[in-house]
């Protein structure tokens, strides 16, 4: 009787066992964060050895740092497409604030590996950078919407700043609600959306039509008159 072979383990690419690696990291990290997680657990979910994640990264920090890039990079990709979809300002940033929470819903361990450690001192400099490069993709977003009224600069500031200021606002907001979300997720998604746009759009659109704080102040003080 001829003895039994071993199944050999699946070739892959470098690319194709990096992926695996990250998908593995992804999975453990939503599990245990960040502090509480190792590289013998991502190991052992890969199915691989810790000798081979260390051919692939020189550490967790590397490791969790391309795992953020990873996700990071899938969500801007699905806010930039909302500026060639949406006709209108209004449009944009509806299909901006359902991209990113589809986002958070259909991969919900992503959405933790972004997130959930954020006080953590070893990648709060790289989640840092991530939110920067939110908050920079929604301003140019806003800087390129066909309906933006340009405001006087000399009541507004400078425009560049107030775009980010602006942007800061949205990106907080937003990610305040899916934090919110994430422990409510019998919300619909849809339901989610619209309150998001009744708090953020209802402002957004009477500043652009020219309004500001101190036209209003303005025009109230008229009518006392």
């Amino acid at each position: 009787m001829e003895p039994m072979s071993e199944t050999p383990r699946r070739r892959m690419s470098a690319p194709q066992r990096r992926d695996e690696i990250l998908d593995a990291a992804a999975a453990v990290i939503a599990r245990a964060g960040y502090d509480g997680c190792s590289l013998e657990q991502i190991a052992a979910e890969a199915g691989v050895s810790k000798a081979l994640i260390y051919e692939h990264f020189d550490s967790k920090r590397e490791l969790h740092g391309e795992l953020l890039g990873r996700h990071a990079t899938e969500i801007f990709a699905r806010l930039e497409a909302c500026a060639e979809s949406g006709a209108t300002g209004e449009e944009r940033l509806r299909l901006g604030v359902d991209a990113f929470l589809s986002f958070v819903e259909e991969d919900r361990d992503a959405w933790r590996v972004l997130f959930r450690d954020a006080a953590d001192p070893e990648i709060v400099e790289a989640l840092a950078g991530v939110q920067s490069q939110a908050v920079g993709v929604i301003a140019a977003l806003m800087a390129s919407d066909p309906d933006r009224v340009d405001h006087d600069k000399t009541d507004q500031g400078d425009g560049a700043l107030y775009l980010e200021l602006h942007a800061q606002l949205l990106a907080g907001a937003t990610q305040a609600v899916a934090h919110w979300w994430y422990d409510h997720d019998t919300v619909p998604r849809a339901a989610v959306v619209d309150r998001v746009m009744e708090f953020c759009w209802l402002g957004l659109e009477r500043v652009a039509s020219g309004e500001s704080l101190r036209s209003a102040r303005a025009a109230a003080a008229a009518a006392k008159r």
